[in-house]
């Protein structure tokens, strides 16, 4: 891995809450995700699946990990299992865990190799009840490719028909939710990472460059500091191309006059970042280019603060979309007729401002977590309001990744990166 290691402390404690949530006599069972073939021999980078790595920090392929609080046999209460490591593999893939090493990275202190699973599965069966499989319920899931986790679930119910099953998801969603302050610092890396991007950029975006050259610089800054690359599918997008919501072709040149949108965020560790800034390409934003930015960055400054512990997020986005619409009403977008005629369903402001203020972020850039609870302290939200104007030609997007606070302001993991339009200016034309 290119991050620097990661204090086990960090994935005893989730093991610790995930095991008190648990019922009596019950085992989970967590899998690696695959490696995606693309054709011939070609595959996919591999990903590790992020509830294994928020439980164990284990970062490799065929892994699994057994949790099994109530097991008699004290030794089999946390169980790891590996891909068995030898010289060869070393030779042609690198060098992979050993037991000793996956030990100091999870703290699990039974490791197997993995050609034992099924035999060391058994005997924890026999003392258990009731399986906690782990299926993907992430409200914005929408997956139709059978995952590893989706073939061992059908061979393990098949296998041990009479237990009983529960459903892990629940718990990680309100577990992952709420970070552990050595995640909050491997978040602030990867938004330190973000930030170095970005000032890089600034120093090279001028009329005549193009959008995949800026996405070149941006992964050299990254990969440079330690990350695996961007956390999302990077949005460069230009002129008018910022009002497609989910650009990435990110293949026309940068005009004299024009802003550029940027939804770019680097990852560290597994963890993400999530930014958006908007640019002028020329160095100065026009007259109405910085009324409509200025606009923008109001409605996000509000937004923020309203993070703090009890926010219920519906309600949330009601209170922006009213702050938004004010903004529109002084830009002249809106006209108090398209208020009070507005269809209560979609009001009048999601004409330029269409999608949602603000989403869970962590391991995964759109993260778990119940909307429906309230908010807690440490967990983290975007901020990201826009304003979409196709008929003049630009769109403006705002974005930082904010810590919710048990007492005081909503921390901000991305103050450090330019926003203000005047110093934007600023150090684009020194």
């Amino acid at each position: 891995m290119k991050y620097q290691s990661i204090n086990s402390a960090l994935f005893i404690k989730n093991r610790k809450n995930f095991a008190s949530s648990m019922q009596k006599n019950s085992m989970a069972i967590f899998n690696s995700n695959d490696i995606y073939p693309i054709s011939a021999d070609s595959t996919m980078p591999f990903e590790q699946h992020r509830d294994l790595f928020y439980l164990s920090g284990v970062d490799q392929e065929e892994s699994v990990l057994m949790l099994f609080p109530d097991c008699p046999n004290e030794n089999l209460r946390e169980v790891l299992f590996l891909k068995e490591t030898n010289e060869h593999i070393a030779v042609w893939e690198g060098e992979k865990l050993t037991k000793e090493a996956a030990f100091n990275t999870s703290g699990v202190q039974t490791v197997f190799w993995l050609q034992d699973l099924e035999k060391v599965l058994f005997e924890m069966t026999t003392y258990c009840d009731t399986f906690y499989i782990n299926t993907n319920e992430h409200y914005r899931a929408n997956v139709a490719t059978e995952t590893r986790e989706d073939r061992f679930t059908k061979w393990l119910l098949a296998k041990y028909p009479a237990h009983r099953v529960a459903k892990s998801n629940p718990i990680l969603q309100s577990l992952r939710a709420v970070k552990d302050p050595i995640e909050l610092e491997l978040m602030q890396q990867a938004c330190n990472v973000t930030e170095k991007g970005i000032r890089r950029v600034l120093n090279f975006l001028q009329p005549g460059v193009w959008e995949y050259e800026i996405e070149a610089e941006l992964i050299h800054e990254f990969i440079k500091n330690r990350s695996k690359g961007f956390a999302y599918t990077p949005i460069i997008a230009s002129g008018n191309n910022a009002n497609v919501l989910h650009y990435i072709e990110n293949n026309q040149q940068c005009n004299a006059g024009d802003l550029i949108l940027l939804d770019v965020a680097a990852e560290y560790a597994n963890y993400s970042s999530d930014l958006t800034r908007t640019f002028p390409v020329s160095g100065r934003f026009s007259q109405r280019q910085k009324a409509v930015y200025n606009a923008v960055n109001h409605v996000k400054k509000k937004a923020t603060k309203l993070l703090i512990p009890g926010t219920i997020w519906k309600d949330y986005h009601v209170e922006v979309g009213e702050i938004m619409t004010a903004e529109l009403l002084k830009l002249g977008l809106l006209d108090k007729a398209d208020v009070q005629n507005e269809d209560k369903n979609w009001p009048a402001y999601k004409k330029y401002f269409m999608h949602g203020t603000s989403h869970h972020i962590g391991l995964d850039t759109h993260d778990y977590g119940l909307l429906h609870k309230p908010m807690e302290a440490n967990m983290v939200f975007t901020v990201e309001p826009g304003i979409y104007i196709p008929e003049e030609g630009f769109g403006i997007r705002l974005e930082d990744d904010v810590v919710v606070q048990e007492n005081g302001a909503p921390f901000n993991l991305m103050g450090n990166i330019p926003i203000e339009a005047d110093e934007i200016e600023e150090i684009m034309n020194t």
